[in-house]
């Protein structure tokens, strides 16, 4: 069976979510914030094998813009100036399932 699809992503500025929704209905919402601390770039996932720290003051991070990446992905460019990652379509649902709670650990880890 294949992965679904993004049908619409619309980012939701005032309330800082990415909306998407998949071509088998199923929608979910990604706040800005864990987008960016999450990021699949080498910054945020580190170089050779070593972690960086984890990012903090990101909660009031913002998207500029996002243009997709052939038919598996996304850039994302951020308020920071941030703007190598790709999301691809796995990763965002990933991302969509329980973020509250990826947020919270996220949040714990950066003490």
């Amino acid at each position: 069976m294949s992965q679904p699809h993004p049908k619409e992503l619309r980012f939701r500025r005032t309330e800082r979510l990415l909306h998407i929704v998949f071509d088998n209905q199923e929608a979910i919402d990604i706040p800005f914030e864990l987008l960016r601390v999450k990021s699949p770039s080498a910054e945020t996932q580190g170089h050779g094998g070593a972690k960086p720290a984890p990012l903090t003051n990101k909660r009031e991070i913002d998207v500029l813009g996002a243009e997709p990446v052939g038919h598996y992905a996304v850039r994302i460019r951020f308020s920071d100036g941030h703007d190598s990652g790709l999301f691809t379509w796995a990763q965002l649902r990933e991302l969509g399932q329980n973020p509250a709670e990826q947020l919270a650990a996220h949040h714990k880890s950066a003490v």
